[in-house]
């Protein structure tokens, strides 16, 4: 009789233990506890969700490619030129990246922007010819007025 009843007892607490196990997400599914379950599983998903997605960055190389569609043509860059321009200007880019990430006051970063603006610019008129230089002048004006979208100039 006292064989049975631990026997009883054993499997009464077998059956308790895991049950209180499946509420903390080690027997069925995620479970309704603390989360403290299923190890790295259950851990990754809620850092998945909690940490928001960050976007892709997209490569200085890309960037200065797109500007430079427009640049060489507005320019009359030969390819000479424009392989130099695009080095300065990535080299640029990489900078601002960098830049960006200093923690430094606002009224500090706007004076690291501007002297590596004033920088590049400085560089990339080492390689235009007089003409050149005042087509550039233009062209960064230009870049700096908003673009009309095509869907105003159809409705005109």
């Amino acid at each position: 009789m006292k064989i049975t009843f631990n026997i009883f007892s054993i499997l009464i607490f077998l059956c308790t233990i895991h049950s209180v196990s499946a509420q903390y997400g080690n027997g069925y599914g995620n479970g309704y506890g603390s989360g403290r379950g299923n190890g790295m599983n259950q851990m990754g998903a809620m850092s998945q969700r909690s940490e928001p997605e960050k976007p892709k960055e997209t490569p200085p190389e890309e960037i200065v490619a797109n500007y430079m569609e427009e640049m060489k043509p507005a320019l009359s860059l030969d390819e000479l030129q424009a392989l130099a321009i695009s080095n300065v200007l990535v080299e640029s880019v990489k900078a601002q990246g960098r830049i960006s990430k200093l923690n430094l006051p606002q009224e500090d970063l706007m004076t690291e922007y501007k002297l590596l603006s004033e920088s590049t610019d400085k560089k990339i008129n080492d390689f235009l010819n007089k003409d050149q230089k005042e087509k550039y002048l233009t062209f960064k004006e230009d870049m700096k007025k908003p673009k009309k979208s095509k869907s105003k100039d159809k409705k005109k």
